[in-house]
C-alpha cells in the first residue's frame, strides 16, 4: 500500500509564492505518476499539475506560466510551486499517486488579497 502526506500551504499573500510538498511511503515503487489536485469551496476537484516517472509534466491552464512541479520517484517526493499567487488559488490541495489510485488527506491553502 502507498501513503501520501502533504505539507506546506497555509496562508499566502496574493502575489506571493505558494510551495507544497508531498511525501510517499510504503510501496513507493508502484507510483508512476504524481499529481496535485485542488478543490475550492463549492467547486469540483480539479487537476493542477502532474509529473511522471519519465519526467513528463502537465500543468493546468490556470497555473501554467507561473508554476513548476518536480518529483523524485526514487525517494517518493514531489513539490509544487506557484508564483504570483491569486485569491482563486485558494483551495484544499491534494497529492495523488497514479492519477487517483492513491490520495493524501489534503492541505488547506488560503491566498489573501
Amino acid at each position: 500500500q502507498v501513503q501520501l502526506l502533504e505539507s506546506g500551504g497555509g496562508w499566502v499573500q496574493a502575489g506571493g509564492t505558494l510551495r507544497l510538498s508531498c511525501e510517499a511511503s510504503g510501496a513507493v515503487f508502484r507510483i508512476k505518476t504524481m499529481s496535485w489536485y485542488r478543490q475550492a469551496p463549492g467547486k469540483q476537484r480539479e487537476l493542477v499539475a502532474t509529473i511522471s516517472d519519465t519526467g513528463n509534466t502537465l500543468r493546468a491552464e490556470s497555473v501554467k506560466g507561473r508554476s513548476s512541479i518536480s518529483g523524485d520517484f526514487y525517494e517518493g517526493t514531489m513539490s509544487l510551486q506557484i508564483d504570483n499567487s491569486k485569491p482563486e488559488d485558494t483551495a484544499i490541495y491534494y497529492c495523488a499517486g497514479n492519477q487517483g489510485e492513491y490520495w493524501g488527506q489534503g492541505t488547506q491553502v488560503t491566498v489573501s488579497s
